[in-house]
Protein backbone atom coordinates (compact mmCIF):
# COMPACT_ATOMS: atom_id res chain seq x y z
CA UNK A 1 0.00 0.00 0.00
CA UNK A 2 1.32 3.63 -0.83
CA UNK A 3 1.61 6.08 1.72
CA UNK A 4 -1.20 7.64 -0.33
CA UNK A 5 -3.50 5.31 0.13
CA UNK A 6 -2.43 4.23 3.45
CA UNK A 7 -3.67 7.94 4.46
CA UNK A 8 -6.99 7.45 2.25
CA UNK A 9 -7.58 4.03 4.49
CA UNK A 10 -6.53 5.69 7.82
CA UNK A 11 -8.14 8.41 7.02
CA UNK A 12 -11.49 6.92 6.20
CA UNK A 13 -11.34 4.87 9.22
CA UNK A 14 -11.37 7.76 11.50
CA UNK A 15 -15.16 8.49 9.91
CA UNK A 16 -16.27 5.07 10.85
CA UNK A 17 -14.52 5.80 14.55
CA UNK A 18 -17.22 8.78 14.58
CA UNK A 19 -19.96 6.56 13.35
CA UNK A 20 -19.27 4.46 15.51
CA UNK A 21 -19.38 6.52 18.64
CA UNK A 22 -22.29 7.75 17.85
CA UNK A 23 -24.72 4.69 17.22
CA UNK A 24 -22.64 3.47 20.77
CA UNK A 25 -23.86 6.97 22.53
CA UNK A 26 -26.41 8.48 20.14
CA UNK A 27 -26.29 11.57 18.24
CA UNK A 28 -28.08 13.67 20.46
CA UNK A 29 -25.38 12.41 23.15
CA UNK A 30 -22.31 13.49 21.35
CA UNK A 31 -20.40 16.42 19.62
CA UNK A 32 -17.36 15.44 17.55
CA UNK A 33 -14.38 17.64 16.50
CA UNK A 34 -11.60 16.63 14.38
CA UNK A 35 -10.23 13.17 13.54
CA UNK A 36 -6.92 13.28 11.12
CA UNK A 37 -4.97 10.01 10.50
CA UNK A 38 -1.71 9.82 12.33
CA UNK A 39 2.02 7.89 11.98
CA UNK A 40 0.50 4.38 13.13
CA UNK A 41 -3.12 4.85 12.70
CA UNK A 42 -5.68 8.09 13.41
CA UNK A 43 -7.50 9.47 16.49
CA UNK A 44 -11.18 11.42 16.59
CA UNK A 45 -11.81 13.88 19.37
CA UNK A 46 -15.25 13.79 20.82
CA UNK A 47 -17.60 15.67 23.82
CA UNK A 48 -19.33 12.46 24.79
CA UNK A 49 -21.61 11.85 27.76
CA UNK A 50 -18.96 10.09 30.26
CA UNK A 51 -15.57 9.17 29.95
CA UNK A 52 -14.68 6.40 28.22
CA UNK A 53 -12.44 3.29 29.77
CA UNK A 54 -10.69 0.28 28.37
CA UNK A 55 -14.20 -1.85 29.09
CA UNK A 56 -15.21 0.73 25.79
CA UNK A 57 -12.24 -0.50 23.63
CA UNK A 58 -13.74 -3.37 22.72
CA UNK A 59 -17.38 -2.33 22.14
CA UNK A 60 -16.01 0.35 19.78
CA UNK A 61 -14.02 -2.34 17.98
CA UNK A 62 -16.57 -4.53 17.15
CA UNK A 63 -19.01 -1.71 15.85
CA UNK A 64 -16.38 -0.10 13.58
CA UNK A 65 -16.40 -3.75 12.00
CA UNK A 66 -19.84 -3.95 11.89
CA UNK A 67 -20.42 -0.63 10.24
CA UNK A 68 -17.07 -1.58 7.65
CA UNK A 69 -19.34 -5.26 6.96
CA UNK A 70 -22.38 -3.26 5.95
CA UNK A 71 -20.63 -1.76 2.53
CA UNK A 72 -21.95 1.47 2.67
CA UNK A 73 -21.47 3.91 -0.16
CA UNK A 74 -19.60 6.93 0.85
CA UNK A 75 -20.51 10.18 -1.29
CA UNK A 76 -18.78 13.37 -1.35
CA UNK A 77 -20.85 16.62 -1.91
CA UNK A 78 -19.93 20.29 -2.49
CA UNK A 79 -22.13 22.69 -0.11
CA UNK A 80 -22.06 26.43 0.40
CA UNK A 81 -20.81 28.03 3.67
CA UNK A 82 -24.82 28.35 4.55
CA UNK A 83 -25.86 25.19 3.91
CA UNK A 84 -22.57 23.73 5.83
CA UNK A 85 -23.99 25.90 8.66
CA UNK A 86 -27.28 24.52 8.75
CA UNK A 87 -26.32 20.83 7.88
CA UNK A 88 -24.13 21.13 11.14
CA UNK A 89 -26.42 23.09 13.40
CA UNK A 90 -26.31 21.34 16.53
CA UNK A 91 -22.35 20.19 15.92
CA UNK A 92 -20.51 23.29 18.02
CA UNK A 93 -17.24 22.51 16.48
CA UNK A 94 -17.91 21.79 13.15
CA UNK A 95 -20.22 25.05 13.03
CA UNK A 96 -16.77 26.79 14.11
CA UNK A 97 -14.77 25.50 11.52
CA UNK A 98 -17.22 26.41 8.82
CA UNK A 99 -17.89 29.95 10.11
CA UNK A 100 -13.94 30.21 10.25
CA UNK A 101 -13.88 29.66 6.91
CA UNK A 102 -13.33 32.50 3.96
CA UNK A 103 -16.60 33.18 2.03
CA UNK A 104 -15.55 31.39 -1.47
CA UNK A 105 -13.74 28.56 0.41
CA UNK A 106 -14.97 25.49 -1.67
CA UNK A 107 -16.85 23.27 1.32
CA UNK A 108 -17.04 19.25 0.74
CA UNK A 109 -18.49 16.58 3.02
CA UNK A 110 -18.89 13.02 3.31
CA UNK A 111 -21.49 10.56 3.95
CA UNK A 112 -20.87 7.13 4.74
CA UNK A 113 -24.02 5.70 4.20
CA UNK A 114 -27.50 8.09 4.64
CA UNK A 115 -26.99 8.44 8.68
CA UNK A 116 -23.64 10.13 9.08
CA UNK A 117 -22.10 13.19 7.40
CA UNK A 118 -18.56 14.74 8.38
CA UNK A 119 -17.14 17.84 7.57
CA UNK A 120 -13.87 16.84 5.24
CA UNK A 121 -11.92 17.96 2.11
CA UNK A 122 -10.88 14.29 1.60
CA UNK A 123 -10.51 12.09 -0.30
CA UNK A 124 -12.22 8.96 1.04
CA UNK A 125 -12.60 5.14 -0.07
CA UNK A 126 -15.65 5.28 -2.52
CA UNK A 127 -17.61 2.26 -0.44
CA UNK A 128 -16.37 0.72 3.11
CA UNK A 129 -15.87 -2.61 1.40
CA UNK A 130 -12.62 -1.24 0.71
CA UNK A 131 -11.62 -0.90 4.08
CA UNK A 132 -12.12 -4.90 4.45
CA UNK A 133 -10.44 -6.75 5.80
CA UNK A 134 -9.42 -3.69 8.55
CA UNK A 135 -6.40 -4.06 10.78
CA UNK A 136 -6.71 -1.86 13.37
CA UNK A 137 -7.27 -1.83 17.51
CA UNK A 138 -8.32 1.35 20.19
CA UNK A 139 -4.97 2.24 21.38
CA UNK A 140 -6.13 4.52 24.30
CA UNK A 141 -8.48 7.44 25.25
CA UNK A 142 -7.03 10.54 26.66
CA UNK A 143 -8.02 14.16 27.61
CA UNK A 144 -7.57 16.80 25.00
CA UNK A 145 -8.43 20.50 24.60
CA UNK A 146 -9.97 21.65 21.33
CA UNK A 147 -7.69 23.50 19.30
CA UNK A 148 -5.14 22.43 21.66
CA UNK A 149 -6.10 25.75 23.77
CA UNK A 150 -6.25 25.26 27.45
CA UNK A 151 -8.78 27.54 27.68
CA UNK A 152 -11.29 25.91 25.41
CA UNK A 153 -13.24 23.05 25.65
CA UNK A 154 -12.15 19.52 26.78
CA UNK A 155 -12.48 16.72 24.74
CA UNK A 156 -11.93 13.07 24.57
CA UNK A 157 -9.54 11.76 22.00
CA UNK A 158 -9.76 7.86 20.74
CA UNK A 159 -6.35 6.92 19.56
CA UNK A 160 -6.67 3.70 17.12
CA UNK A 161 -3.79 1.42 15.43
CA UNK A 162 -4.30 1.02 12.13
CA UNK A 163 -2.28 -0.82 9.33
CA UNK A 164 -3.16 -2.35 6.25
CA UNK A 165 -3.09 -6.23 7.47
CA UNK A 166 -3.09 -7.98 10.58
CA UNK A 167 0.22 -9.29 10.22
CA UNK A 168 1.53 -5.23 10.40
CA UNK A 169 -0.84 -4.91 12.82
CA UNK A 170 0.44 -7.58 14.67
CA UNK A 171 4.32 -6.51 14.48
CA UNK A 172 3.49 -2.60 14.93
CA UNK A 173 1.70 -4.17 18.90
CA UNK A 174 4.74 -6.04 19.64
CA UNK A 175 6.53 -3.14 19.14
CA UNK A 176 4.75 -1.65 21.20
CA UNK A 177 4.70 -3.54 23.81
CA UNK A 178 8.28 -4.21 23.74
CA UNK A 179 8.70 -0.26 23.78
CA UNK A 180 6.42 -0.57 27.40
CA UNK A 181 8.85 -2.91 28.60
CA UNK A 182 11.56 -0.13 27.98
CA UNK A 183 10.12 2.89 28.87
CA UNK A 184 12.34 4.93 30.80
CA UNK A 185 9.31 6.14 32.51
CA UNK A 186 8.09 3.04 34.07
CA UNK A 187 12.13 1.72 34.37
CA UNK A 188 13.63 5.37 35.83
CA UNK A 189 11.37 4.74 39.06
CA UNK A 190 11.37 1.28 39.50
CA UNK A 191 14.90 1.01 39.67
CA UNK A 192 15.21 4.45 41.54
CA UNK A 193 17.32 6.21 39.21
CA UNK A 194 15.32 9.54 39.05
CA UNK A 195 11.77 11.13 39.77
CA UNK A 196 9.63 13.96 38.93
CA UNK A 197 7.84 16.38 41.29
CA UNK A 198 4.98 18.69 41.10
CA UNK A 199 6.75 21.73 42.60
CA UNK A 200 9.86 22.12 39.71
CA UNK A 201 7.52 20.17 36.40
CA UNK A 202 10.12 19.27 33.82
CA UNK A 203 13.34 19.11 36.04
CA UNK A 204 13.89 15.81 37.40
CA UNK A 205 15.42 14.83 40.31
CA UNK A 206 18.59 12.57 40.28
CA UNK A 207 18.67 10.07 42.78
CA UNK A 208 21.67 8.07 43.94
CA UNK A 209 21.80 5.27 41.53
CA UNK A 210 21.00 7.19 38.61
CA UNK A 211 23.62 10.07 39.56
CA UNK A 212 26.05 7.59 39.73
CA UNK A 213 25.09 6.38 35.77
CA UNK A 214 24.97 10.25 35.06
CA UNK A 215 28.45 10.27 36.58
CA UNK A 216 29.83 7.38 35.04
CA UNK A 217 29.04 8.69 31.65
CA UNK A 218 30.49 12.11 32.07
CA UNK A 219 33.71 10.38 32.73
CA UNK A 220 33.71 8.56 30.12
CA UNK A 221 32.80 11.54 28.05
CA UNK A 222 35.62 13.25 29.58
CA UNK A 223 38.45 10.54 28.80
CA UNK A 224 37.76 10.58 25.13
CA UNK A 225 37.46 14.63 25.04
CA UNK A 226 41.11 15.00 27.09
CA UNK A 227 42.34 13.05 24.28
CA UNK A 228 41.50 15.51 21.34
CA UNK A 229 42.37 19.00 23.41
CA UNK A 230 39.08 20.01 24.81
CA UNK A 231 39.03 22.28 28.20
CA UNK A 232 36.06 22.21 30.69
CA UNK A 233 35.03 25.46 31.83
CA UNK A 234 31.88 26.63 34.38
CA UNK A 235 29.86 29.49 34.19
CA UNK A 236 27.10 31.25 36.06
CA UNK A 237 23.49 30.19 35.07
CA UNK A 238 21.74 33.26 35.54
CA UNK A 239 22.70 36.04 33.50
CA UNK A 240 21.67 39.61 33.60
CA UNK A 241 19.60 40.25 30.45
CA UNK A 242 22.53 42.39 28.75
CA UNK A 243 24.05 39.20 27.77
CA UNK A 244 21.13 38.01 25.93
CA UNK A 245 20.69 41.12 23.93
CA UNK A 246 24.18 41.12 22.81
CA UNK A 247 23.38 37.50 21.54
CA UNK A 248 20.61 37.59 20.01
CA UNK A 249 18.89 35.04 22.56
CA UNK A 250 16.19 37.54 23.93
CA UNK A 251 15.30 38.55 20.66
CA UNK A 252 14.66 35.18 19.29
CA UNK A 253 14.22 32.77 22.16
CA UNK A 254 12.52 34.99 24.79
CA UNK A 255 9.50 33.06 24.62
CA UNK A 256 11.36 29.82 26.00
CA UNK A 257 13.56 31.57 28.59
CA UNK A 258 13.05 31.75 32.35
CA UNK A 259 13.05 35.34 33.08
CA UNK A 260 13.50 37.17 36.56
CA UNK A 261 11.69 40.25 36.28
CA UNK A 262 13.61 43.60 37.47
CA UNK A 263 12.40 46.34 39.59
CA UNK A 264 11.28 49.98 37.87
CA UNK A 265 10.36 52.04 41.14
CA UNK A 266 7.74 49.82 42.85
CA UNK A 267 6.73 47.86 39.48
CA UNK A 268 8.28 44.40 38.51
CA UNK A 269 8.96 44.58 34.81
CA UNK A 270 10.86 42.73 32.02
CA UNK A 271 11.05 45.83 29.67
CA UNK A 272 13.79 48.43 29.17
CA UNK A 273 12.81 50.18 31.89
CA UNK A 274 14.41 47.73 34.53
CA UNK A 275 18.16 47.18 34.60
CA UNK A 276 18.02 44.69 36.81
CA UNK A 277 16.56 41.53 34.37
CA UNK A 278 18.08 38.35 34.48
CA UNK A 279 17.19 35.06 33.06
CA UNK A 280 18.26 31.43 33.56
CA UNK A 281 20.74 30.65 30.29
CA UNK A 282 18.70 28.19 27.44
CA UNK A 283 21.86 28.00 26.33
CA UNK A 284 25.46 27.88 27.01
CA UNK A 285 27.37 29.68 23.97
CA UNK A 286 27.17 33.48 25.69
CA UNK A 287 29.25 32.61 28.36
CA UNK A 288 31.75 30.75 26.39
CA UNK A 289 32.23 34.18 24.20
CA UNK A 290 32.71 35.45 27.55
CA UNK A 291 35.52 33.33 28.47
CA UNK A 292 37.43 33.53 25.20
CA UNK A 293 36.97 37.33 25.25
CA UNK A 294 38.68 37.58 29.05
CA UNK A 295 42.08 37.67 27.03
CA UNK A 296 44.02 38.17 23.71
CA UNK A 297 44.52 35.62 21.31
CA UNK A 298 47.14 34.67 18.52
CA UNK A 299 45.89 32.53 15.35
CA UNK A 300 48.76 29.74 17.17
CA UNK A 301 46.35 29.18 19.95
CA UNK A 302 43.57 28.15 17.52
CA UNK A 303 41.79 26.02 17.54
CA UNK A 304 40.36 26.78 21.49
CA UNK A 305 38.32 24.34 22.58
CA UNK A 306 36.21 24.71 25.74
CA UNK A 307 33.62 22.07 27.15
CA UNK A 308 30.62 22.94 29.43
CA UNK A 309 27.97 20.67 31.35
CA UNK A 310 26.67 23.18 33.20
CA UNK A 311 22.69 23.31 34.19
CA UNK A 312 19.91 24.98 31.16
CA UNK A 313 16.71 25.72 31.16
CA UNK A 314 14.79 25.98 28.58
CA UNK A 315 10.71 26.69 28.89
CA UNK A 316 8.44 24.46 27.67
CA UNK A 317 4.86 23.84 27.71
CA UNK A 318 3.52 21.37 29.72
CA UNK A 319 2.17 19.07 27.31
CA UNK A 320 4.99 18.85 25.38
CA UNK A 321 6.98 17.47 28.26
CA UNK A 322 8.11 13.51 28.15
CA UNK A 323 9.67 12.22 30.99
CA UNK A 324 13.88 12.44 30.49
CA UNK A 325 13.04 12.77 26.87
CA UNK A 326 11.64 16.31 27.08
CA UNK A 327 12.51 18.47 30.17
CA UNK A 328 12.69 22.29 31.53
CA UNK A 329 16.33 21.96 33.06
CA UNK A 330 18.98 19.35 31.53
CA UNK A 331 22.77 19.52 30.89
CA UNK A 332 24.10 19.72 27.53
CA UNK A 333 27.81 18.25 26.42
CA UNK A 334 28.28 21.71 25.37
CA UNK A 335 31.52 22.58 23.59
CA UNK A 336 32.38 26.01 22.05
CA UNK A 337 35.58 25.69 19.35
CA UNK A 338 37.18 28.59 18.38
CA UNK A 339 39.23 28.54 15.11
CA UNK A 340 40.16 29.93 11.90
CA UNK A 341 38.44 29.56 9.05
CA UNK A 342 40.75 27.45 7.27
CA UNK A 343 40.74 25.07 10.65
CA UNK A 344 36.71 24.82 10.06
CA UNK A 345 36.79 21.55 7.86
CA UNK A 346 39.59 19.81 9.99
CA UNK A 347 37.93 20.40 13.19
CA UNK A 348 34.56 19.23 12.11
CA UNK A 349 36.56 16.23 10.85
CA UNK A 350 37.70 15.80 14.09
CA UNK A 351 34.29 16.22 16.02
CA UNK A 352 33.00 13.46 13.93
CA UNK A 353 35.71 11.16 14.76
CA UNK A 354 34.72 11.96 18.00
CA UNK A 355 30.78 11.06 17.26
CA UNK A 356 31.57 7.91 16.10
CA UNK A 357 33.65 6.59 18.79
CA UNK A 358 31.38 7.84 21.29
CA UNK A 359 28.27 6.53 19.06
CA UNK A 360 29.73 2.89 18.72
CA UNK A 361 30.75 2.53 22.40
CA UNK A 362 26.35 2.47 22.85
CA UNK A 363 26.36 0.38 19.78
CA UNK A 364 24.03 3.60 18.27
CA UNK A 365 23.91 3.94 14.78
CA UNK A 366 23.25 7.63 12.96
CA UNK A 367 22.85 9.86 10.48
CA UNK A 368 23.58 13.56 9.63
CA UNK A 369 21.23 15.82 8.39
CA UNK A 370 21.92 19.56 7.12
CA UNK A 371 19.80 22.53 8.26
CA UNK A 372 20.17 25.63 6.20
CA UNK A 373 19.37 29.12 7.00
CA UNK A 374 15.86 30.54 8.72
CA UNK A 375 13.76 32.71 7.83
CA UNK A 376 14.39 34.36 10.92
CA UNK A 377 18.20 34.49 10.68
CA UNK A 378 20.95 36.52 12.31
CA UNK A 379 23.53 38.22 9.94
CA UNK A 380 25.09 38.70 6.23
CA UNK A 381 23.96 36.33 3.61
CA UNK A 382 27.38 35.59 2.36
CA UNK A 383 28.58 34.62 5.96
CA UNK A 384 26.09 32.17 5.71
CA UNK A 385 26.43 31.25 2.32
CA UNK A 386 30.38 30.20 3.07
CA UNK A 387 29.18 28.71 6.36
CA UNK A 388 26.52 26.17 4.68
CA UNK A 389 29.33 25.83 1.75
CA UNK A 390 31.83 24.53 4.90
CA UNK A 391 29.29 22.29 5.95
CA UNK A 392 27.97 20.47 2.69
CA UNK A 393 31.64 20.07 1.73
CA UNK A 394 32.37 18.18 5.20
CA UNK A 395 28.98 15.33 4.12
CA UNK A 396 29.56 15.47 0.77
CA UNK A 397 33.51 13.98 1.93
CA UNK A 398 31.80 11.79 4.21
CA UNK A 399 28.57 10.06 3.11
CA UNK A 400 29.13 11.56 -0.92
CA UNK A 401 27.49 14.27 -2.77
CA UNK A 402 24.17 14.41 -1.90
CA UNK A 403 23.85 11.52 0.04
CA UNK A 404 22.12 13.09 3.08
CA UNK A 405 19.32 15.38 3.89
CA UNK A 406 18.84 18.70 4.02
CA UNK A 407 16.45 20.72 6.01
CA UNK A 408 16.07 24.29 4.30
CA UNK A 409 15.45 26.61 6.84
CA UNK A 410 16.03 24.74 9.53
CA UNK A 411 19.20 26.01 11.04
CA UNK A 412 19.52 27.80 14.49
CA UNK A 413 19.51 32.24 13.97
CA UNK A 414 23.08 32.42 14.18
CA UNK A 415 24.38 29.92 11.67
CA UNK A 416 23.63 26.69 9.86
CA UNK A 417 23.88 23.27 11.19
CA UNK A 418 24.46 19.45 11.13
CA UNK A 419 22.77 17.58 13.44
CA UNK A 420 23.08 13.29 14.11
CA UNK A 421 20.22 12.17 14.55
CA UNK A 422 20.64 8.39 16.08
CA UNK A 423 18.47 5.56 15.99
CA UNK A 424 17.29 3.70 19.02
CA UNK A 425 16.79 0.05 19.90
CA UNK A 426 12.97 0.52 18.86
CA UNK A 427 14.53 2.40 15.51
CA UNK A 428 12.95 5.37 16.36
CA UNK A 429 15.12 8.20 15.23
CA UNK A 430 15.98 11.16 17.81
CA UNK A 431 18.19 14.53 17.42
CA UNK A 432 21.40 14.32 20.09
CA UNK A 433 24.54 15.79 18.61
CA UNK A 434 25.25 18.33 16.26
CA UNK A 435 27.65 20.58 14.95
CA UNK A 436 27.03 24.51 14.59
CA UNK A 437 28.76 26.50 12.38
CA UNK A 438 28.56 30.44 13.56
CA UNK A 439 30.21 33.31 11.99
CA UNK A 440 27.43 35.57 13.95
CA UNK A 441 28.38 35.50 17.71
CA UNK A 442 32.19 35.90 17.48
CA UNK A 443 30.90 39.38 15.74
CA UNK A 444 28.42 40.28 18.23
CA UNK A 445 31.10 39.85 21.26
CA UNK A 446 33.45 41.49 19.41
CA UNK A 447 35.70 38.54 19.74
CA UNK A 448 39.66 38.81 17.76
CA UNK A 449 42.77 37.17 17.52
CA UNK A 450 46.26 38.12 15.93
CA UNK A 451 46.63 36.47 12.56
CA UNK A 452 50.08 35.58 11.32
CA UNK A 453 50.14 38.94 9.15
CA UNK A 454 49.88 40.94 12.75
CA UNK A 455 45.94 41.97 11.67
CA UNK A 456 43.28 41.64 14.34
CA UNK A 457 40.46 38.81 12.77
CA UNK A 458 37.31 37.38 14.17
CA UNK A 459 37.31 34.15 14.70
CA UNK A 460 34.50 31.10 13.88
CA UNK A 461 33.05 29.56 16.82
CA UNK A 462 31.60 25.62 16.17
CA UNK A 463 28.88 24.75 18.83
CA UNK A 464 28.74 21.40 19.04
CA UNK A 465 27.39 18.49 21.38
CA UNK A 466 27.33 14.70 21.23
CA UNK A 467 24.97 13.86 23.76
CA UNK A 468 22.72 16.85 23.26
CA UNK A 469 20.68 16.40 26.59
CA UNK A 470 22.34 14.22 29.12
CA UNK A 471 19.36 13.77 30.33
CA UNK A 472 17.79 12.85 26.78
CA UNK A 473 20.79 10.58 25.95
CA UNK A 474 20.29 8.87 29.15
CA UNK A 475 16.65 8.21 28.86
CA UNK A 476 17.61 6.35 25.36
CA UNK A 477 20.49 4.00 27.37
CA UNK A 478 17.76 3.26 29.67
CA UNK A 479 15.42 2.39 27.09
CA UNK A 480 17.78 0.63 25.09
CA UNK A 481 19.65 -1.63 27.81
CA UNK A 482 15.69 -1.92 29.17
CA UNK A 483 17.77 -0.62 32.39
CA UNK A 484 20.91 -3.43 32.28
CA UNK A 485 23.35 -1.38 31.50
CA UNK A 486 26.38 -2.39 30.76
CA UNK A 487 29.12 -3.13 33.59
CA UNK A 488 30.86 0.42 33.28
CA UNK A 489 27.67 1.99 33.43
CA UNK A 490 25.77 0.07 35.88
CA UNK A 491 25.43 2.32 39.00
CA UNK A 492 26.20 -0.94 41.36
CA UNK A 493 28.74 -2.48 39.13
CA UNK A 494 29.26 -6.25 42.14
CA UNK A 495 26.95 -6.91 44.56
CA UNK A 496 28.13 -9.04 47.25
CA UNK A 497 25.91 -10.99 49.31
CA UNK A 498 27.45 -13.01 52.25
CA UNK A 499 25.65 -15.87 53.53
CA UNK A 500 26.06 -15.50 57.09
CA UNK A 501 27.41 -13.53 59.72
CA UNK A 502 30.65 -15.43 60.06
CA UNK A 503 31.58 -14.68 56.29
CA UNK A 504 31.08 -10.66 56.65
CA UNK A 505 34.82 -10.17 57.30
CA UNK A 506 35.89 -11.74 53.94
CA UNK A 507 33.10 -9.42 52.09
CA UNK A 508 34.09 -6.12 53.87
CA UNK A 509 37.83 -7.07 52.27
CA UNK A 510 36.37 -7.32 48.93
CA UNK A 511 34.55 -4.48 49.18
CA UNK A 512 37.34 -2.46 50.39
CA UNK A 513 39.44 -3.55 47.69
CA UNK A 514 36.78 -2.70 45.00
CA UNK A 515 36.04 0.91 46.07
CA UNK A 516 39.96 1.23 46.03
CA UNK A 517 39.95 0.08 42.64
CA UNK A 518 36.48 2.53 41.35
CA UNK A 519 34.33 -0.10 41.47
CA UNK A 520 31.01 0.65 42.30
CA UNK A 521 29.77 -2.02 45.33
CA UNK A 522 27.56 -2.85 48.02
CA UNK A 523 27.53 -5.13 50.27
CA UNK A 524 24.25 -6.74 51.86
CA UNK A 525 25.37 -7.43 55.28
CA UNK A 526 21.54 -8.17 56.73
CA UNK A 527 20.26 -11.41 58.27
CA UNK A 528 17.83 -12.22 54.97
CA UNK A 529 18.55 -15.61 53.34
CA UNK A 530 20.79 -15.82 50.19
CA UNK A 531 18.48 -16.11 47.61
CA UNK A 532 16.47 -12.81 48.78
CA UNK A 533 19.70 -11.21 48.72
CA UNK A 534 20.62 -12.51 45.77
CA UNK A 535 17.13 -11.33 44.14
CA UNK A 536 16.84 -8.01 44.98
CA UNK A 537 20.37 -7.55 43.04
CA UNK A 538 18.94 -9.21 40.06
CA UNK A 539 15.77 -6.46 40.29
CA UNK A 540 18.33 -3.81 40.63
CA UNK A 541 19.95 -5.43 37.22
CA UNK A 542 23.67 -5.27 39.13
CA UNK A 543 25.81 -7.02 36.18
CA UNK A 544 27.85 -9.16 38.76
CA UNK A 545 26.53 -10.46 41.98
CA UNK A 546 29.55 -12.82 44.30
CA UNK A 547 27.96 -15.37 46.79
CA UNK A 548 30.23 -15.64 49.91
CA UNK A 549 30.13 -18.96 52.14
CA UNK A 550 32.42 -21.12 53.76
CA UNK A 551 33.88 -22.37 50.67
CA UNK A 552 34.97 -19.31 49.12
CA UNK A 553 36.38 -18.10 52.41
CA UNK A 554 38.65 -21.17 52.37
CA UNK A 555 39.83 -20.91 49.19
CA UNK A 556 40.13 -16.76 48.86
CA UNK A 557 37.37 -17.77 45.76
CA UNK A 558 34.01 -16.07 44.77
CA UNK A 559 31.11 -17.58 43.08
CA UNK A 560 29.63 -15.21 40.46
CA UNK A 561 26.07 -14.91 39.49
CA UNK A 562 27.10 -12.89 35.98
CA UNK A 563 23.34 -10.93 34.37
CA UNK A 564 21.82 -12.80 31.78
CA UNK A 565 23.59 -15.88 32.78
CA UNK A 566 21.74 -18.97 33.95
CA UNK A 567 24.92 -21.08 34.77
CA UNK A 568 27.06 -19.69 38.61
CA UNK A 569 30.68 -19.66 38.62
CA UNK A 570 32.13 -21.17 41.43
CA UNK A 571 35.61 -21.22 42.33
CA UNK A 572 36.96 -17.86 40.57
CA UNK A 573 40.40 -17.03 42.16
CA UNK A 574 40.04 -13.34 44.16
CA UNK A 575 42.74 -11.90 41.98
CA UNK A 576 41.24 -13.06 38.78
CA UNK A 577 37.84 -11.82 39.19
CA UNK A 578 39.57 -8.53 40.26
CA UNK A 579 41.21 -8.59 37.02
CA UNK A 580 37.49 -8.93 35.32
CA UNK A 581 36.21 -5.95 37.00
CA UNK A 582 39.15 -3.34 35.67
CA UNK A 583 38.89 -4.80 32.48
CA UNK A 584 35.39 -4.50 32.40
CA UNK A 585 35.32 -0.98 33.73
CA UNK A 586 38.13 0.33 31.56
CA UNK A 587 37.14 -0.93 28.05
CA UNK A 588 33.56 -0.01 28.15
CA UNK A 589 32.70 -3.08 27.00
CA UNK A 590 29.06 -4.11 26.06
CA UNK A 591 30.10 -7.73 27.26
CA UNK A 592 30.06 -8.84 30.42
CA UNK A 593 32.62 -11.85 30.48
CA UNK A 594 35.54 -11.43 28.15
CA UNK A 595 36.54 -15.50 27.56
Amino acid sequence: MTEELLAVYRHSLAHILAKAVIEIFGKENVQYAIGPQIADGLYYDFVLPRTITEDDYKVIEDKMNEIIKRKEDWVCKEISKEEGLELFADQKFKKELIEDLPEDERITIYYTGEDFVDLCRGPHVSNSKELFPAAFKVKSASGAYWRGDANRDSLQRIYVYAFPDKAQLKAHLNLVREAMERDHKKLGPQLDLFMFNETAPGMPYWLPDGWKVYQALITYWRSVHARHGYFEISAPIINNRKLWLISGHWAHYQNNMFVIPGKNGTEYTIDESAADVYAAKPMNCPNAMMTYKRAVHSYKELPIRYNELDVVHRKEKSGQLNGLFRVQAFRQDDCHTFVMESQIESEIADIMSIADQIYETFGITYRCELSTRPDDFMGDIEVWNRAEAALKRILDNKYGEGNYEVNEGDGAFYGPKIDFQIKDALGREWQCGTVQLDFQLPHNFGLTYRDSDGLQKEPVVIHRAIFGSLERFIGILIENYKGAFPFWLAPTQVGIVPIREEHNAYAERIYDELLNMGIRVDVDYSDKNMNEKVKENRLRKVPYIIVLGDKEVSEQTVSITVRGMKKQLHGVALDRFFEMCNTMNAEHTKELISE
